[in-house]
């Protein structure tokens, strides 16, 4: 046993404690089972496949078990968990399992067509099934103990992960996630958010995502807490099981938080043991952050990325409304500072790019020394974000660098008018791209959608953002959706809305 396999540590002190369970079969594995699989599935591959430290799996699947058993491979054996993206197309795929170059691939059959329409599926040395994994992995829960050694050779800062970001522009890149990251990740966590061994949530977020992994999940896995996991998100199931279940803690992004509290079952809902939710991604406007207090539910905000933690900053649920849109404060083990664009640190409350430092950084990216070297400075990494900080020192996210563009020599960011906007009692989402203009080199293009029922007008858009915003903050074009697209993470996805220019 080494001191970075949690499951050998909780199959000693708690065996029969439940660690996950399956919501879709019902079935649950104590802490026990989970170590007694990891380590017969650890001979297995060790064995059969002669995979050792360093070597990658990927796998293509959603949520299920079978990938909370390869991460307790993982810790015992060394290997390096690739989460695939299941909802990629082949050519995107293709790329990511070329550039990882897996000895193994585990696909879940649903997925397979897709896999197989990629040129570097077909050179993966080996392949399995992921229905034939858990068959594997029923034999060997019939069978008895075994006794698996640990590689001595896992540090530190050996990889347990490659999380690959979405690649909104350019192709993706492979965050290392090592076995340092996991733990403080898991402080940080733990010291912020008072998780015990009592805790139970849910995790329904898609395991090729940091937060599936990250925000919760592995943090309860580190303190012998309680997980019920979904392959997919829906507002009527969730809502049942935060009363069935007694849920006492839950991560989710806005647009889920909002989908529930427009449930038709919301209302019935009490949650009584809910002692907050987890909310990061995006700023969650004050509407939904009063729907939910009125419930009685408090909501706590942070910020974070898969290079860093990814648990790097949080708003203690007291400050939810008095500083509203404010991620809080950073997290206990992490460094964080503001610079401007010559690297000076800002001391005051001016904008700036947010650096971050701590055990919980990256090493880098997969194959990739040049982006590396770019995005980590000695031991700082330059997040690409631009943030503020209050007289209170508490953080404000003003934009992404690459999202802002300057009108008539005025630095713009998005995400400050998006804010105003969403305030309009008609507006219930919108996004704001810049777009190359004659006379003002760039101008704003409002992408805005209504509420229901809502008869607005550009007109009207345009005369609230008169009486709201500096002139050169005004979007120049307004275009109105139903739906604004987002990428995999749940985000707005500006590149796509670049596409209906």
């Amino acid at each position: 046993m080494n001191n970075l396999d949690w499951f050998s540590k909780w199959n000693m002190y708690s065996p029969n404690s439940i660690a996950v369970t399956d919501f879709e079969s019902g079935k649950t594995y104590t802490y026990s089972q989970l170590n007694d699989l990891s380590c017969k599935l650890s001979k297995h591959i060790s064995e059969y496949y002669n995979l050792k430290i360093g070597d990658r799996i990927a796998v293509l699947a959603e949520n299920c078990v079978e990938f909370v058993i390869l991460f307790g491979v993982a810790q015992k054996l060394g290997i390096i968990l690739v989460p695939l993206n299941y909802r990629l197309a082949s050519n995107e795929l293709n790329y990511i399992i070329q550039d990882c170059e897996p000895s193994l691939i585990i696909v879940q059959n649903n997925f397979l067509e897709k896999a197989k329409n990629t040129q570097s599926f077909k050179n993966v040395k080996y392949k399995l099934n992921l229905d034939n994994l858990a068959n594997l992995l029923q034999n060997f829960a019939n069978n008895e103990n075994c006794k698996f050694e640990n590689s001595s050779n896992i540090e530190e800062n050996s990889p347990i992960f490659i999380l690959y970001t979405s690649g909104t522009t350019a192709f993706p890149k492979g965050a290392l996630y090592t076995h340092k990251m996991l733990f403080w990740n898991s402080i940080n966590t733990e010291l912020r958010l008072n998780i015990t061994s009592n805790d139970k949530s849910i995790n329904c977020a898609p395991p090729f995502h940091t937060g599936g992994w990250n925000v919760l999940f592995t943090p309860f896995l580190h303190h012998g807490a309680h997980t019920i996991i979904m392959k997919n998100f829906n507002p009527e199931v969730i809502l049942q099981i935060l009363d069935k279940e007694e849920i006492t803690i839950w991560w989710a992004v806005p647009t889920m938080l909002k989908m529930l509290s427009e449930s038709e079952s919301f209302s019935k809902s009490e949650m009584k043991r809910l002692r907050y939710l987890i909310v990061g991604g995006e700023a969650l406007p004050l509407e939904v952050i009063n729907t939910w207090h009125n419930k009685g539910v408090p909501i706590r905000q942070g910020y974070g990325l898969t290079e860093v933690g990814p648990n790097v900053t949080s708003l203690n649920q007291e400050d939810s409304t008095r500083k509203l849109g404010s991620i809080g404060t950073p997290n206990f083990y992490i460094e964080a500072k503001i610079v401007d664009e010559n690297g000076n640190e800002i001391t005051n409350n001016g904008a700036g790019e947010f650096l971050l430092k701590g055990p919980n950084v990256t090493t880098g990216y997969w194959n990739k020394k040049e982006e590396t070297k770019l995005a980590i400075n000695d031991g700082w990494f330059s997040t690409g974000d631009v943030v503020m900080r209050d007289s209170d020192g508490f953080l404000y996210v003003v934009d992404r660098i690459k999202n802002m563009y300057i009108s008539g020599g005025e630095n713009v960011y998005p995400a400050e008018i998006e804010h105003i906007l969403r305030q309009h009692p008609q507006i219930d989402d919108v996004a704001i791209i810049g777009v190359s203009d004659n006379k003002w080199g760039e101008v704003g293009k409002a992408f805005i959608v209504k509420k229901q029922n809502s008869n607005l007008t550009e007109y009207e858009v345009a005369d609230y953002c008169v009486k709201m915003l500096a002139k050169y903050k005004i979007p120049k074009h307004i275009i109105f959706l139903e739906n604004l697209p987002t990428n995999d993470s749940g985000k707005i996805d500006r590149k796509q809305l670049k596409s209906y220019m």
